[in-house]
């Protein structure tokens, strides 16, 4: 298993971590795929219409870090593949070892 990018995951202020990510929008189902250069790509059932991918972004994330979904926030990237998400609430080492052990079932 390939550990976290340098600077994939990085904190923002005292509560809030910032996630760098690659969308994949139109996938068959939505799934924490792998890093890729240097951003978390994930896949998304969603098309790239209306900010449908971004929703369903949001509430994905919130389940694979356990957190409610006003705890997650698309901050940067709301029209393109490349994003940052906000999530607040956990320190950035949580978020790590969770999406490392995510990476690991899928």
């Amino acid at each position: 298993m390939e550990p976290v990018p340098d600077g994939a995951v990085t904190s923002q202020g005292n509560d809030t971590c910032l996630i760098s990510c690659l969308a994949t929008p139109r996938a068959s189902r939505n799934a924490l795929c792998n890093w890729h250069d240097g951003r978390l790509k994930v896949a998304l059932a969603a098309p790239p219409v209306d900010g449908e991918a971004n929703k369903v972004l949001v509430k994905f994330m919130a389940g694979v870090l356990n957190v409610n979904k006003s705890s997650v926030e698309v901050v940067n990237g709301l029209t393109g593949r490349r994003k940052v998400v906000a999530v607040k609430g956990l320190s950035v080492q949580e978020v790590k070892d969770m999406l490392t052990g995510a990476l690991q079932k899928s």
